[in-house]
């Protein structure tokens, strides 16, 4: 599965959660019930999208437990997928929320709809957005700080020896089918990577393009290649993304560097597009009075690539699910999360932790 086309980013695919309400841990005074009975009957219930991919999880959870717990509402989680869940929105007012909508994929549609009122943005959910390009280790920045830019890099290719022949040096690529991997060529084309000394290397897979950092890493070996984030690799391994040196060409970027070769035969240099991440709501749900203070909720919940690629290492290395990786924040990181809450509320969700 790749999310959005012009990224070329495959996600992990998980099972959705669709479990029941987890109930708020209880000490047992009537008036307690009444009161969390009353809340629930103000709030109702929430359908909200899990799209499939390890951050989109894990963020459909944390906005279940938060609702939940902290507001009493009923929540349903609902499986997803970014065209599928964005035309059932539109057409249907349902789910009532897209936690994490990549939006580069619907962007059309999906600006004339909040135009004429049938969606809404509540807030970038990932305001970084999610970020492509080359990256280098960070112990290899460090040790280099003259290497900053892509053109940098492909100015050492000592750096990032070949295995089979050091002399030369290596770009690790997409695998085969993916949107990136078009786009990693067009750019090792467009920089005269060849040239330079380099070669463009294909990972095989997911696993191999991960593992090829992961290798490096420990090793503290060089790497130099496409990835993205917010990603697990990234979470557990610090990796500095190359300045391209050069703006966004959308136009090039969309008509040449993100095709296949025999259809872009000069491309030009230009960096990736950043693809905006937003919380997404339906009229139907913005207009409901009950859903006021989940509304509010979602209008201040927003997390940096950063945390949510520790959390999705967490996740990884723990074989986490996103609820279990919801949980896992929540306990941790009180600091940030009690700041998108009522403390009426961050009191219940600390009670139900």
């Amino acid at each position: 599965m790749k999310r959005l086309t012009s990224l070329g980013i495959i996600s992990l695919a998980l099972l959705a959660a669709c479990g029941q309400k987890e109930q708020p841990t209880t000490t047992g005074t009537k008036d307690k019930t009444a009161t969390e009975a009353t809340a629930s009957t103000d709030c109702g219930q929430i359908t909200v999208a899990n799209m499939n991919w390890q951050s989109a999880e894990v963020l459909a959870e944390l906005d279940k437990f938060i609702l939940t717990n902290g507001y009493g509402c009923e929540v349903e989680i609902m499986p997803g997928d970014t065209m599928p869940t964005f035309t059932s929105m539109n057409e249907k007012s349902q789910p009532d929320v897209a936690p994490e909508m990549w939006i580069n994929a619907v962007r059309e549609p999906l600006e004339a709809a909040i135009k004429e009122g049938r969606l809404h943005y509540t807030i970038e959910s990932l305001p970084d957005g999610a970020v492509e390009g080359w990256w280098i280790p960070k112990y290899i920045a460090d040790a280099n700080p003259d290497v900053k830019t892509i053109e940098d890099a492909l100015n050492r290719p000592d750096l990032f020896p070949s295995p089979e022949n050091p002399k030369m040096g290596i770009v690790h690529n997409c695998p085969s089918g993916w949107g990136c991997q078009l786009s990693t060529d067009s750019a090792f084309r467009a920089w005269g990577a060849k040239e330079k000394g380099f070669e463009l290397i294909d990972t095989g897979s997911a696993a191999g393009l991960d593992g090829s950092i992961a290798k490096a890493n420990e090793r503290k070996e060089g790497w130099l290649g496409y990835y993205w984030a917010p990603t697990s690799i990234l979470g557990k391994y610090e990796m500095v993304k190359l300045d391209a040196g050069v703006p966004v060409d959308n136009e090039a970027f969309v008509n040449c560097n993100s095709k296949p070769a025999d259809e872009c035969n000069n491309p030009v240099k230009t960096d990736w597009p950043k693809s905006a991440v937003y919380t997404v709501i339906t009229d139907k749900f913005k207009k409901d009075k009950s859903k006021a203070m989940a509304i509010e909720y979602l209008s201040k919940r927003s997390w940096s690539n950063d945390t949510v690629s520790k959390l999705m290492a967490w996740m990884t290395d723990n074989q986490a699910t996103g609820a279990d990786g919801a949980k896992h924040f929540l306990k941790n990181q009180p600091d940030l999360w009690a700041k998108w809450v009522t403390p009426e509320a961050a009191e219940k969700i600390k009670a139900a932790l």
